[in-house]
């Protein structure tokens, strides 16, 4: 989920800025700073919109630089435990499908995919059953619930979410589109 959040943090004005210590310029050592970083209570911080105050600066022994603590609104990406998002397939591996959700890759095992069997085909880079017609490869859009959920602030890389797609009105969205009109077919006939 996007958020606007109000945040505070400490930026480093190096030397060459000190005579240009406005909201602009600590917005963007902010944004330098700040965005792509994951944190547990905010998520992912997407982008530093707008600087609200500036304390006063402070020197640190050995250190070049003059430190201010600053209040700024910044837009972040948290996913929540159970939230359903729309989502693109990024990458097909023999394992799953990673999907891009917002900022951030989840991973959609091939276990919660379908209840069909799903086949890794490498030179296609897909996933497809053996069962239907059903295939899920790079640039689907999909539809997931986000299921497990652990981030790693020091390496934001190495963040994991976990995705799945069984359950009724999730999935690649050219099944339900597919599953949508069958049912409406059913129903005008009867």
């Amino acid at each position: 989920m996007y958020k606007r959040v109000r945040l505070k943090d400490t930026v480093e004005v190096p030397p060459r800025h000190l005579a240009d210590v406005t909201p602009e310029r600590v917005k963007h050592l902010l944004q330098d700073k700040l965005e792509g970083r994951m944190d547990e209570d905010v998520g992912s911080v997407v982008s530093v919109i707008e600087v609200h105050d500036i304390g006063q600066g402070s020197v640190l022994p050995n250190r070049p630089g003059v430190y201010y603590e600053a209040e700024f609104d910044a837009i972040t990406f948290d996913p929540r435990m159970q939230e359903v998002v729309d989502g693109t397939v990024v990458e097909v591996v023999e394992f799953g499908a990673f999907v891009g959700i917002g900022p951030v890759d989840g991973l959609l095992h091939v276990s919660q995919i379908s209840d069909e069997y799903l086949a890794y085909d490498g030179e296609n880079q897909q996933l497809a059953s053996t069962e239907s017609n059903q295939t899920l490869g790079v640039d689907d859009a999909v539809r997931v619930r986000i299921v497990t959920k652990s981030i790693d602030e020091r390496n934001p890389r190495d963040s994991k979410i976990g995705l799945t797609a069984k359950q009724p009105g999730l999935g690649k969205h050219g099944w339900l589109r597919e599953a949508r009109e069958e049912r409406q077919a059913t129903t005008e006939g009867d």
